[in-house]
């Protein structure tokens, strides 16, 4: 079981992602934007796993990695971008960033696989 945290602006996705996330045996942090995200991760112990969806209002999800990874707590956070951006750019924007990328319509195992081949072996 990890510490998942979706950041996804969509309350219906959001609510699907967790839900899944949750039937697979993880503890999940919400936020419904980057801004969130960042407060949830100063206020907490970092999660083993982020999961961002790149059309995030104000900063998007690239950007968001990122300012992540610049903090010392969240340095190798593992990233699994989920998003309806399928453009050939992004995607590999995502697989240089080191990260999984996953688009919109997902399919559940594929998101729980993609977050297990991300976590280091001691969040299992």
């Amino acid at each position: 079981m990890a510490r998942v945290l979706v950041v996804e602006d969509d309350d219906t996705v959001r609510e699907v992602v967790i839900a899944h996330l949750r039937r697979g045996g993880h503890r999940v942090l919400d936020a419904r934007s980057a801004e969130d995200a960042l407060e949830i991760v100063s206020d907490r112990s970092p999660p083993d796993v982020a999961v961002v969806d790149l059309g995030l209002p104000a900063m998007d999800g690239f950007a968001l990695a990122d300012e992540l990874h610049r903090r010392p707590e969240c340095h190798e956070l593992p990233v699994v971008f989920l998003t309806g951006r399928v453009e050939h750019e992004q995607v590999e924007a995502g697989r240089r960033a080191g990260s999984a990328y996953l688009t919109k319509p997902f399919i559940a195992s594929a998101l729980l696989d993609a977050i297990e081949r991300s976590l280091p072996e001691r969040a299992w």
